[in-house]
């Protein structure tokens, strides 16, 4: 990939979509360094690796009125924690890179000078890894009946790893519109016998979910998100991230 102009950042915050309301996002993780120096250590420094934690902050132009504004979405998550998906300059297509974490929205600050266009400025602690990964869906495509999403070859899963997977919906319409969507493998892009590695809970508003494999060892390299839509004229936009860490 060549250097690149931040113009596209795309930040799903549970089931808020970001993107037209910042213009700066940084994300940043760290693993503490613990001094292990001693009279063997010849004159340098030793440290082993602590804790590890994950940081997302943002900041951008304040709205509010429903749901889908930056004012209502982050009121109603501060406290709380939920998946984010987080893209280096891309349009969250399918297979494009994702970084993925579980966070709590950790502070909100609003408002600022007169004369000035409204602020608003966030953090998320991460209370899961950082994983590296790819999109699994798109943000912009309307899903109105059962199906499945494209497959994404994201890799075989090792023993004492996980499976990381985040789901973004992002609006909801129709008459008792209900969405049940899971993370399916299979060993060949066909997917000609799939297997359902994770199911999330039935969603029928805007939110997140975050869920991971238990460790287990994996062969399947291909995976793809699938669901399954109940209701009345529903109508669901969302996004998927997947990743191994």
């Amino acid at each position: 990939m060549a250097k690149t102009v931040l113009t596209n950042v795309r930040c799903f915050a549970v089931g808020l979509d970001l993107t037209s309301h910042s213009n700066k996002l940084e994300l940043s993780s760290e693993v503490e360094a613990k001094p292990t120096t001693n009279y063997g250590s010849q004159g340098w420094t030793e440290v082993v690796g602590g804790l590890a934690s994950t940081q997302i902050s943002g900041e951008g132009q304040w709205e509010a009125g429903d749901t889908t504004e930056v004012d209502d979405a982050t009121w109603a998550q501060l406290g709380g924690v939920g998946p984010w998906s987080v893209s280096a300059n891309n349009s969250a297509a399918v297979g494009e890179l994702a970084y993925i974490t579980r966070a709590m929205r950790a502070d909100y600050t609003l408002l600022g000078e007169v004369g000035e266009v409204a602020p608003w400025a966030s953090t998320a602690k991460g209370s899961w890894p950082l994983v590296r990964g790819q999109f699994a869906h798109p943000p912009g495509t309307p899903r109105t009946a059962t199906g499945t999403g494209t497959a994404v070859q994201v890799a075989a899963v090792p023993a004492g790893k996980r499976l990381y997977a985040a789901l973004h919906v992002l609006s909801v319409a129709g008459t008792t519109p209900s969405l049940t969507a899971r993370v399916e493998s299979a060993p060949a892009e066909a997917f000609a016998s799939p297997t359902t590695r994770l199911t999330f809970d039935a969603a029928t508003a805007a939110g997140g979910q975050a869920l991971r494999t238990d460790g287990t060892a994996i062969t399947d390299t291909w995976w793809r998100l699938a669901w399954s839509i109940t209701g009345t004229t529903p109508s669901f936009l969302l996004a998927a991230a997947l990743g191994i860490g």
